[in-house]
This record gives structure tokens, sequence and C-alpha cells, in this order.
């Protein structure tokens, strides 16, 4: 294969970056799924040489694709999880267990406002 061109390397990144953006990951997601160690640019930029190398533009894409395919993945098993676990608990990050705090408490204020009027 030929060489990525200086221009070639630069759209590549720009690309990169925007796709990350749109999605919502960072550098160093990127670097992780790609098994690299640094998040640098330049590090990056070697794997992507490294892809070329090895099947030109659509080795790149497909790496690409199956990153991107993880994370939608990911996002969807996410949001299930999310979803459950909301229905489940919903004052989970309170740290109390709603059912028996909130509802001794409500019949506590109920009591205390019968006392009131009394």
């Amino acid at each position: 294969m030929n060489k990525l061109s200086n221009q070639d390397e630069k759209e590549i990144m720009i690309f990169i970056k925007d796709w990350l953006k749109t999605h919502g990951y960072s550098q160093k997601d990127f670097a992780s799924k790609l098994n690299i160690a640094s998040s640098r640019s330049s590090e990056i930029i070697k794997k992507i040489k490294d892809l070329y190398k090895k099947g030109g533009m659509y080795n790149i894409a497909q790496k690409l694709i199956k990153i991107e395919q993880s994370w939608v993945n990911n996002e969807n098993n996410d949001d299930n999880n999310n979803e459950t676990s909301k229905v489940n608990k919903p004052y989970s990050q309170l740290d109390i267990d709603y059912e028996v705090d909130i509802d001794a408490l409500v019949e506590k204020m109920e009591k205390d406002h019968q006392f009131g009027k009394k």
C-alpha cells in the first residue's frame, strides 16, 4: 500500500475528532478501542497508518465501523439497564430505601399535621 499523505492524515484526524464529538466519546475512549496506550493524536495517527498499511482506507473504515457498532450496542445496553434501575429504585442515588423511608416520612408528616389541627 502507498503511504497516507499528510493531507489524508489531517483529514482523517479531523473526521475522527468530529466523529468522536458526535458520539460523545474522547480520544482516550478511542485509543482504548484501538488498543493503544496513549490517546495523543500522534499515537492515533500511527495506529491509523498501521491499519492503512494492512488494508488501505477500507481497513480503516472497517475498524471505525466496528468501534461505532460497539459504542451503539453499549449505549443500547446502558439505556436498558438505566431504565430498569430507574424503575426499580428511582431514589437510589439518595441512598435511601424509598419504599420504607419515604412512606414512613409521609406517615409521620400526616400524623404531625393531624396533631397540629387538634
